[in-house]
């Protein structure tokens, strides 16, 4: 069996995107995978399956939706994935609640940096299927930062990031 975790995307971010942790465990029992279990209410379902990595987003995306009637997008990465995404971390030094990794479903663009808009101070690394974000002390709350390639991820700083790889391991 592989130890997953499903990264929803934008979910808890206000009344109308909250999906409860019970639908995310009957979801995630109902397609049979094992240990179903969440961390904090930012949309983090872990568990266990034998399903390969695309079926497992394309049935949580298909569950997810029948049970709470809106598209709710999916990111999906394995124990070992999500180890690489926390040891991986070009910002290291900063503290975990200043750097965020914007996981995707697959690599960023090659000229993904190119687009980017309104830069203050943040500093910005591209990861194998991942964008970093170092944000400056004063926090994300206060920037004004664009990153139109990180528009299809979903975003966990880098304490969740780490929390979210000891829970698989």
């Amino acid at each position: 069996m592989t130890s997953y975790v499903a990264l929803l995307r934008a979910i808890n971010l206000g009344a109308a995107s909250t999906v409860r942790r019970e639908v995310l465990i009957a979801a995630a029992t109902a397609l049979g995978y094992a240990r179903p279990r969440t961390f904090i209410a930012s949309g983090n379902l872990l568990f266990d399956t034998d399903a390969p990595e695309a079926t497992v987003k394309a049935s949580l995306e298909q569950e997810f939706a029948a049970r709470t009637g809106k598209a709710v997008a999916v990111v999906v990465r394995t124990a070992a994935e999500m180890a690489a995404v926390r040891n991986a971390n070009p910002f290291a030094h900063a503290p975990g609640n200043r750097v965020i990794a914007i996981l995707l479903d697959a690599p960023p663009p090659a000229d993904a940096l190119a687009h980017v808009r309104h830069v203050a101070g943040e500093h910005i690394a591209l990861g194998e299927r991942e964008i970093y974000i170092r944000y400056t002390d004063t926090g994300m709350a206060q920037s004004k930062l664009v990153v139109p390639a990180a528009k299809a991820g979903t975003g966990r700083n880098m304490n969740t990031v780490a929390k979210l790889a000891a829970m698989l391991a």
